[in-house]
């Protein structure tokens, strides 16, 4: 589907529906069921990961936003978010809106870069794409080379900010400063709380992505766990 007019997404919520290898929560089915429930709350779109879940959305919920990724390790590259054509290919025929691929200048599987990467999609597929950055360097790279799209997400998860803590609110006024208009800026990562992100919002992000803190049962069951038994 053609993407919603930027105004009904604006300050709007994209709620990642995610579940670890392993977890009774990875069906299908059960994240077709948390995304449809997240957008009848209000949210305006959903990241999802791997083809089969996007599927699985795409046909409970034929009118959702969907930002699509599928993680796939590979040993010679610790880029993992959509690395190459294969999975950009299988994101997209499997029916998202907006492929999001790792945007950061990390070796990629295969030796093939993020240049080529992106205009390759540009070009054969036509496709929209969220760049997943981790500093202001790499959001304005990638918006120049065509990504509509530049998410915080690896802000704290690379080596370069491995120091780091997300959210990654202080990129966000440069970012949103030094892009174009027409690159939307997604404040993703560390949005603990309703609160923090509106903070995400004030600091300029024009939308937010929040997973753990609300589909992320296994690890906020988890936390509780080890808590209460210290």
């Amino acid at each position: 589907m053609s993407l919603p007019a930027f105004e009904t997404l604006r300050r709007g919520l994209i709620v990642s529906v995610q579940a670890p290898e392993g977890s009774p929560m990875r069906h299908p089915q059960v994240i077709a069921a948390m995304a449809e429930t997240s957008l009848c709350n209000g949210a305006v779109g959903v990241r999802l990961e791997s083809p089969e879940h996007i599927g699985a959305v795409r046909r409970r919920c034929p009118n959702a936003l969907i930002i699509g990724l599928w993680k796939r390790s590979f040993p010679d590259s610790a880029v993992y978010i959509t690395p190459g054509w294969e999975e950009v290919q299988a994101v997209w025929s499997a029916g998202a809106d907006v492929v999001a691929l790792d945007a950061t200048q990390r070796h990629r599987p295969g030796g093939i870069t993020l240049d080529q990467l992106v205009s390759r999609v540009r070009e054969d597929l036509g496709a929209p794409l969220m760049a997943d950055v981790d500093t202001i360097e790499n959001g304005l790279r990638a918006a120049e080379l065509g990504c509509s799209f530049v998410g915080t997400t690896l802000y704290g998860y690379t080596e370069v900010t491995a120091v780091k803590r997300p959210p990654g609110l202080c990129l966000l006024g440069q970012l949103r400063q030094q892009l174009d208009s027409d690159v939307k800026l997604i404040c993703e990562g560390g949005l603990d709380s309703p609160q923090i992100a509106l903070e995400a919002l004030s600091s300029g992000a024009d939308m937010v992505v929040v997973g753990t803190a609300i589909t992320g049962v296994d690890l906020q069951v988890e936390n509780y766990c080890r808590t209460l038994a210290a």
